[in-house]
């Protein structure tokens, strides 16, 4: 096949066969071996190589926007006032940031490069008229462009200044204009003699004292005093001694400030002409401040006074590796001042490295370019299947002939993961000084990798090993070292060592993992490589650099080596880890992290709690009726007949499913690591290494998770593909997932172990529905009973209890629970306590405590079958069925005593309603008790006192059995009680008044009683007498119709007998009256107790009308006599006083006289001295009082007898000046 491409001829056999040999070096546009700066260094600025870099610099769509960008903001500051100056450079390493920075100087200086401004090197890079124009604008005006790395101008012991920027900034503006950058207290009197004209005559004078320049000797200031001293003397006003004064305090008497600098810049700007610029263009702004906050500041307020006092005459245009946005929030201050200043920001991506490499070193001739889309065209199948990747971030392959013709002989994945080795390697230490500092650069790699390739054929294809060779230079001992004595090792080849550079480069980037896959990809180093082939040589290599210590195996992925690590790994792997720490760790992965259930959920309503078991190691307690047991590599099997030998391990451990996992042991040897990383760590735990080893140890531990994350798929993985036994078969079980095959073998032990447990299909869903159960009546319980799907539950509690009744085996609550909650029944508590509970209201059988059973009616019941204090003391037992003839009996006591006959079918209910009556006849009874006294007068106590005792024996008795026996009993005494009863509840009855006659009747007799000694009639003692006879009957009830009559005779006759006895005693009252008034109406104050005495006695005739008996006549009879002495000893007492005022009258008109005519006020005198009067006192005494009694006169000793009975009286009456008045 020809192909005629220009003026070349390119013969190419498809075949392969007798090919033309084309090699790399002649595709390339330029020569790929011509010198091109790795990194375009800052200071370096010598004029071949700035014209080199203006030429070649590669314009990219997106830094044609940049510069677009830049140059729009930057004419702000020419043609008017603006305090946004700032320009904030961000990119990763290697992307060109301060290439750009660099290119940005020379632009604006526009300085002349061999006849030619800086500015028209750019006319043929595509750029717009616009910016163009812009950038013309730059170059036509006077500028002092500064570009600086703050990082190599800043004194090691200044960053720790807050200050620190602005003494960079002063140092290099000082150093722009000549004066010293050292010393800026000396440049400072530098600036101040060039302002006075002095500075060159000041030099002047210093090389004739000297015999040096000034510029060299003013590093040896402290050297120079005396020259120094002697110029300034010679050249400016002070005088010997103030520039010796000057010399002695000039470094400690300087101070610089951000304002005065920010001045010193305007000042300087000022003098220079309209329209001068000062730029600063400062590298690596972002690595220098890191997380000095105070640096950040310090920039800020640089930026923010240049930007006042310079009003855009002053830029500072900066590099960083993060945006401002990104690198101002990490700070956590408020940068929003500095945000304000650096209005323009520029961002360099990956593709504008990717695009500068290609057009600056791979760009090819017309015919290569050709040849190479012919090549890709052919080969394209070839190549997709050789470049693939797993696991990994997006790696870039050749998406058509085109990428591959620009890119070759690299592969577009090498440009990202280049730069991504670069940045690892940098943030890990792992860098020595220059590549930290960025002076290795992606082009310069590319490069350098290229004129190694440029002789090889093509075809070829550079592996990403090939760019160790680019850095190892600059890489720190440690690493470098590592791969020197691998080469140096007998023991390995130099591919092994390719190998190992290629893990090197890939240590640190976290977006690709070292598997063989990945590995194999990134060695390619020819279209037409055999794939599998390579794979096994690199994985002869890996087996051989682990080994040797020099690599680690992490799951499938392998890792590079340092010194450090290798140590660490030796001291690891010396680490003994027995098999019992293993299998304790793989009980731990699957129980804590693979099946974290503590309960296996069988279903909404059942939950199993399951022993854990590894090989023949529990994990906590084995109480529980399933377990689950692990059967690792570590159990005793006989080889070849595992699966005999563990179906008779399943048949005699029937409680546990058995889960082989023995045939997998590739995560054993991922816990033994992780598990001597635990050692390890521990034992280092307290002690403080080096950086390096504490960073190490930081890895492992994240090692650590990853080995024990991958021994969690591993042993998941075994298990999804394990034999499962259950109960001594093979399981057939259809899940693969691993925590859904576990739950199908628990489901299918479940099924096996607990048969019984569908035999419950209504659920209780709280205690309270154990309220609803206790509530329920006999005919609800019933109709419950015939429609319960718990039947055969119910059943099994009540045959359980049945035989162990008849067997006379205690039964607690507690041994219920425990029975019926394990295998094969499974219950839940709740369940099995309604079920108990069901049985006991259906008096099925008998709740005992303290040896009582508990009546049907006590809720306290589901306190003692449900609380923990009562389960062991709470005991069941089997109902005795009452005899029909206790029913019979029963159903008719409440028929003929209590008038009810609706007595419902179940024992207690009988009994609760027998109960019920008897209580209601106690309280009747109570009731008709309190009538009797402790001297009782009423029939029938002892009736009511003997049925109560024996209604309350029956209400105490509390057990069914005994209660119907009780009843059965007492028959013939509770029919006797309700046959007496009756007449005594009639008695009784407030609606009759047989209570009333009987209370009427005793009155009567009490009546009788106290006036029996002035009744002396024969009929009424004949009434009274038969009074009696009634209400002292043991049974008067019938005969108490006969008592009104009574009671009426007898109020007759006593109201006869009364009147006739109140004749006299009322002519005594008139007599005594009549007395009275004959002795009243001899007096002259008559009138004033007339009405006193007539009421009086009225009042004593008017008791004598309503006396209702003897007694109280008596009384009334002997009340009369005193009230006539009474009245008569008042009247005469008021005349005795009368008498007396009468004589005291008397006596004074005898015996007074008066001295003097009384008209003329004279005085009254008494003759004779007062005479002593002896106060006489009167008693009246009733002749009736003297005479009282009876006594008979038969003859005169009889009357001498009365009178000196009567004198005796008299005398005894008769006292000193006492006058008796006989009445």
């Amino acid at each position: 096949m020809i192909i005629i491409i220009g003026h070349f001829h390119w013969w190419i056999n498809i075949k392969g066969e007798n090919d033309m040999k084309y090699e790399i070096k002649e595709m390339f546009y330029k020569p790929i071996e011509r010198d091109i700066k790795g990194v375009i260094k800052v200071g370096q600025s010598d004029e071949e190589n700035v014209k080199q870099e203006l030429e070649e610099y590669v314009v990219t769509e997106q830094l044609r926007e940049h510069i677009d960008v830049f140059f729009e903001s930057y004419k702000r500051g020419i043609i008017s006032h603006t305090d946004k100056m700032g320009v904030w450079i961000s990119g990763f390493f290697g992307s060109g940031k301060s290439h750009l920075l660099k290119i940005l100087s020379y632009l604006l200086e526009n300085k002349e490069i061999e006849g030619k401004n800086a500015i028209n090197y750019f006319d043929d890079k595509k750029l717009d008229s616009f910016t163009l124009a812009n950038m013309q604008k730059a170059g036509d005006i006077t500028s002092d462009v500064i570009l600086f790395n703050i990082d190599s101008k800043s004194e090691d012991d200044n960053k720790a200044s807050k200050e620190a920027i602005v003494n960079v900034f002063n140092k290099v503006f000082n150093e722009m204009q000549g004066f010293s950058p050292s010393m800026p207290w000396l440049a400072e009197l530098e600036r101040t003699l060039s302002k006075n004209g002095q500075y060159d005559a000041f030099k002047a004078a210093f090389e004739e004292a000297s015999g040096r320049t000034w510029e060299d000797g003013r590093e040896d200031f402290y050297y120079e005093e005396d020259a120094i001293i002697e110029a300034l003397a010679s050249s400016s006003k002070m005088s010997e001694e103030a520039a010796r004064n000057w010399y002695n305090k000039a470094e400690e008497n300087y101070t610089i400030s951000i304002e005065s600098f920010a001045k010193k810049v305007q000042e300087y700007i000022e003098s220079k002409g309209k329209n001068h610029h000062v730029v600063f263009l400062v590298d690596e702004i972002g690595q220098y401040i890191g997380e000095n906050t105070k640096l950040m500041l310090n920039l800020q307020t640089v930026v923010e006074d240049l930007g006042t006092y310079c009003g855009g005459k002053c830029w500072v245009i900066v590099t960083s590796q993060e945006g401002l946005d990104e690198f101002t929030k990490v700070k956590g201050n408020d940068f929003s001042k500095i945000q304000g200043r650096f209005n323009t920001r520029l961002s360099l991506s990956s593709a504008n490295v990717d695009e500068v490499i290609k057009e600056r070193i791979l760009r090819k001739k017309p015919e290569a370019e050709e040849h190479l889309r012919i090549l890709y065209t052919q080969k394209e199948s070839i190549i997709k299947n050789l470049l693939t990747f797993t696991d990994t971030a997006e790696m870039k392959l050749y998406c058509d002939e085109k990428d591959f013709a620009d890119v070759y002989p690299f592969v577009p994945y090498q440009f990202n993961l280049l730069q991504k080795t670069f940045n690892g390697i940098r943030e890990h230490g792992a860098s020595g000084k220059h590549l930290s500092k960025g002076e290795r650069s992606l082009l310069g790699a590319f490069q350098e990798v290229g004129k190694e390739y440029m002789n090889k054929e093509s075809g070829v294809l550079v592996p990403f090993s090939t760019f160790y060779n680019t850095i190892k230079t600059f890489l720190d001992s440690s690493i470098s070292s590592v791969i020197i004595q691998a080469s140096k090792n007998n023991n390995l080849n130099e591919f092994d060592v390719e190998v190992l550079k290629l893990l090197f480069l890939i240590k640190y980037v976290k977006e690709i993992k070292g598997n063989l896959e990945n590995l194999t990809t990134l060695l390619v180093s020819n279209i037409d490589e055999e794939k599998l082939e390579l794979k096994k040589n690199i994985q002869k290599s890996l087996d051989k650099l682990i080994k040797e210590t020099l690599v680690q195996k992490n799951g499938d992925e392998y890792i590079f080596l340092t010194n450090d690590e290798q140590d660490v790994n030796k001291e690891i792997k010396n680490i003994h880890i027995d098999s019992a720490s293993v299998v304790q760790k793989i009980g731990e992965v699957i129980f804590e992290d693979i099946y974290k259930d503590k309960k296996f959920k069988y279903s909404r309503e059942y939950n199993f709690p399951f022993n854990q078991i590894i090989d023949d190691t529990p994990r906590g307690s084995k109480i529980n009726d399933i377990g689950i047991r692990i059967i690792t590599p570590y159990y005793d099997l006989v080889s070849g007949s595992s699966e005999n030998e563990l179906k008779m391990l399943s048949s005699r451990e029937y409680r546990d499913v058995i889960i082989n996992i023995s045939n997998d042991s590739r995560y054993i040897e991922e816990l033994e690591y992780v598990l001597q990383i635990d050692s390890y760590l521990r034992l280092k735990g307290g002690t403080k290494a080096t950086q390096s080893i504490e960073d190490i140890k930081a890895k492992k531990s994240r090692e650590r998770q990853e080995r024990l994350d991958r021994a969690t798929r591993l042993i998941c993985d075994a298990i999804s593909e394990a034999d499962i036994y259950i109960n001594g078969t093979i399981a057939d079980i259809k899940s693969k997932e691993c925590e859904g095959r576990i739950n199908a073998a628990l489901k299918s032990l479940v099924d096996i172990r607990y048969n019984k447990l569908s035999y419950i299909t209504n659920f209780l869903s709280n205690p309270k529905d154990l309220y609803d159960i206790f509530n329920q009546n006999a005919m609800q319980m019933t109709l419950v009973d015939k429609a319960d799907n718990n039947k055969y539950a119910l059943d099994e509690i009540d045959n359980h209890i049945t035989n162990n009744t008849a067997r006379n085996l205690q039964i607690t609550m507690k041994s219920i629970l425990q029975k019926f909650s394990q295998a094969p029944f499974g219950w839940k508590e709740l369940d099995i306590q309604g079920l108990v509970l069901r049985l006991f209201k259906s008096q099925e059988i008998r709740v005992i405590q303290g040896g009582e059973s508990i009546p049907p009616e006590d809720k306290g019941v589901i306190d003692l079958i449900t609380k923990r204090e009562y389960l062991e003391r709470v005991t069941l037992k089997k109902r005795e069925r009452v005899k029909d003839k206790y029913v019979k009996v029963l159903k008719d006591l409440s028929t003929d005593i209590f008038d009810f006959s609706a007595m419902p079918k179940d024992e207690d209910s009988m009994m609760k309603i027998f109960k019920g009556y008897c209580s209601t006849e106690i309280t009747k009874i109570d009731g008709m008790l309190s009538h009797y006294g402790t001297i009782s007068k009423y029939p029938g106590k002892d009736v009511l006192v003997e049925g109560k005792e024996v209604f309350e024996e029956i209400l105490n008795e509390n057990d069914t059995i005994a209660f119907f026996e009780l009843v059965s009993k007492r028959e013939d005494d509770l029919l006797d009680y309700d046959d007496n009863v009756q007449d005594i509840k009639g008695f009784f009855d407030p609606k009759g008044s047989q209570k009333k006659h009987f209370d009427d009747a005793w009155d009567k007799i009490r009546n009788f009683e106290e006036n029996d000694i002035f009744i002396t009639e024969d009929e009424t003692v004949k009434i009274i007498d038969d009074i009696k006879s009634i209400v002292k009957s043991k049974e008067p009830y019938k005969k108490i119709q006969n008592l009104p009559v009574l009671i009426s005779k007898y109020n007759d006759k006593i109201v006869e007998l009364l009147e006739k006895k109140a004749e006299p005693v009322k002519d005594q009252i008139e007599t005594a009256k009549i007395q009275v008034l004959d002795e009243l109406n001899n007096h002259s104050f008559a009138s004033e107790y007339n009405n006193e005495i007539i009421q009086s006695f009225d009042q004593i005739y008017n008791r004598v009308e309503s006396v209702n008996s003897f007694a109280q006549l008596a009384a009334i009879t002997s009340s009369i006599d005193p009230l006539r002495v009474k009245l008569i000893t008042k009247i005469l007492n008021r005349q005795k006083e009368e008498e007396a005022k009468k004589e005291i009258s008397n006596k004074s008109n005898d015996e007074v006289t008066y001295v003097g005519s009384t008209a003329t006020g004279g005085t009254m005198e008494v003759n004779d001295p007062p005479v002593k009067v002896n106060r006489i006192k009167n008693k009246s005494v009733s002749i009736n009082s003297l005479l009282l009694g009876s006594k008979e006169i038969k003859n005169e000793d009889d009357i001498e007898d009365v009178l000196n009975s009567l004198r005796q009286k008299l005398k005894s009456q008769l006292e000193e000046d006492t006058i008796i008045t006989l009445i």
